[in-house]
């Protein structure tokens, strides 16, 4: 199970003031400029009590999203954990399908279903841990049943 399954979910990218496109080095920058900001040594003795509270949770909150960005790994799960989010947004699940029923492709190293509307559901081989996958053309998306 994924470390950032435990918490509620977060946009950790908005935490970093980032976009999720953004590259690891333009993370750990924001992280950096971030983290020195909210450090708790960096706060003024003179700030009132709620404030330095305030900064250690937004600091705490900075160095976790750094802990799930800042690793290759962890981004990777996190990333697809927020794709299946979008989707699950976008509509209803069409189909349930497991792996073993679509088709491997070995040129390019991914599974792939045709989908009713001509189009098709594909997934590479890295990321069949995914549970929604959407199919290129048409907004259906059929569910990855894996088995137990």
């Amino acid at each position: 199970m994924m470390a950032f399954e435990q918490i509620p979910r977060k946009d950790w990218y908005s935490v970093l003031g980032a976009d999720p496109s953004a590259s690891v080095s333009d993370l750990k920058e924001k992280y950096q400029k971030l983290i020195l900001m909210y450090h708790p040594d960096k706060q003024s003795a003179d700030v009132p009590a709620g404030t330095v509270e305030e900064c250690i949770q937004k600091f705490i909150e900075i160095d976790q999203a750094w802990k799930i960005l800042g690793n290759e790994e962890t981004k990777k799960e996190y990333d697809l954990q927020r794709h299946e989010d979008d989707l699950r947004n976008i509509g209803p699940v069409d189909a349930r399908v497991y792996l073993e029923e679509m088709s491997w492709n070995k040129d390019d190293h991914s599974f792939s279903l045709s989908c009713r509307c001509g189009g098709k559901y594909s997934i590479s081989k890295n990321e069949v841990e995914v549970d929604l996958i959407s199919c290129d053309t048409c907004s259906l998306i059929v569910e990855l049943l894996h088995y137990s």
